[in-house]
C-alpha cells in the first residue's frame, strides 16, 4: 500500500516536471517562430501603446503611429495624448545619428535633433530608441527565456487563448527567479502571441517586487507594409518637420 502510494507520488511529481518542461519549451518555441517571422519582415506599421515605470513611478500611457523599416529606420507620431502631435525620425547613420523630433501644439514650429542617449530623451524612456521596435524586444525575451530553460530557472505557464486587439492570441507567461542578483532582466513577463502572425502584440512585464515596469502593445500590426524611404524623409509633406 505504502509503495504504491509512493510511485503514484513520484509519478505525479514527474508528470509535473515534464508538463513544466513542456511549457518551458512552448514558450521557446513560439519566441522561436516570432523570432523567424521578424527576420523576413522587411518593414511595418503599428498602433504602439506604451506605458513604463520610471523613477519608481508608473508613468500615462502613450498611443503612437509606428513605422519601422529595415535598415533600422524609425518614424514615430503620438496620436493621443498626453504628446498628442509630437513626431520624431531616427535614421541609422543619418542626421549624426541623432533624433530629429517636435512636439505637438505650438511647440511643434520648432524642430530639435536629440541624442538617443541624452537625458532629456532618458528620462522618459526606459530604452534608447535604438532599442525601440518588436524585433529589439523580442530578442531581449528570447535571450531571457533561453538562458532560463538551459538553466532550468524558468518557470512558464500557459494561460491558453485569449483576444488582444481584436486578434486571437495564445497567452504566455514566464517567471524567472525571484532574486535579482541572478541577472535577468525581470521577474516575470507575460506575453500575447498572435496565433496567426506568431508574433507578440502585447508584451507586460514586471519587476522583482511585481510591480508592472512596462506594458507594450501593437495593435493593427501589419507586417510588410511596403514602407518607403518617403515615409523616413523629415521633408515627407504630411509630416510637420
Amino acid at each position: 500500500m505504502v509503495k504504491n502510494m509512493v510511485l503514484a507520488l513520484a509519478f505525479a511529481l514527474l508528470c509535473a516536471s515534464s508538463a513544466r518542461a513542456g511549457e518551458a519549451g512552448d514558450v521557446e518555441r513560439w519566441i522561436g517562430e516570432a523570432e523567424a517571422v521578424l527576420s523576413r519582415t522587411k518593414s511595418y506599421t503599428a498602433v504602439f501603446h506604451k506605458q513604463e515605470r520610471i523613477g519608481g513611478k508608473l508613468r500615462q500611457k502613450e498611443t503612437i503611429f509606428f513605422k519601422f523599416k529595415r535598415p533600422f529606420k524609425i518614424y514615430m507620431k503620438w496620436i493621443e495624448r498626453p504628446y498628442r502631435g509630437r513626431e520624431l525620425i531616427y535614421v541609422e547613420g543619418r542626421n549624426k545619428n541623432r533624433i530629429k523630433a517636435r512636439e505637438g501644439g505650438l511647440l511643434g514650429l520648432f524642430t530639435v535633433n536629440l541624442d538617443p542617449m541624452g537625458s532629456k530623451v532618458m528620462r522618459e524612456n526606459r530604452h534608447p530608441i535604438t532599442e525601440s521596435g518588436l524585433e529589439n524586444l523580442v530578442k531581449l525575451i528570447a535571450e531571457q527565456v533561453r538562458r532560463g530553460v538551459a538553466s532550468g530557472e524558468l518557470a512558464s505557464r500557459d494561460r491558453g487563448e485569449d483576444e488582444v486587439f481584436g486578434r486571437r492570441t495564445r497567452k504566455l507567461e514566464g517567471i524567472f527567479p525571484g532574486d535579482e542578483r541572478k541577472g535577468y532582466y525581470c521577474y516575470r513577463t507575460v506575453l500575447d502571441m498572435d496565433v496567426e502572425a506568431k508574433v507578440p502584440i502585447r508584451i507586460l512585464v514586471y519587476d522583482w517586487e511585481d510591480r508592472l515596469i512596462e506594458n507594450y502593445g501593437f495593435e493593427d500590426l501589419r507586417l510588410n507594409a511596403g514602407l518607403a524611404e518617403e515615409d523616413f524623409n523629415p521633408d515627407n509633406p504630411e509630416y510637420g518637420f
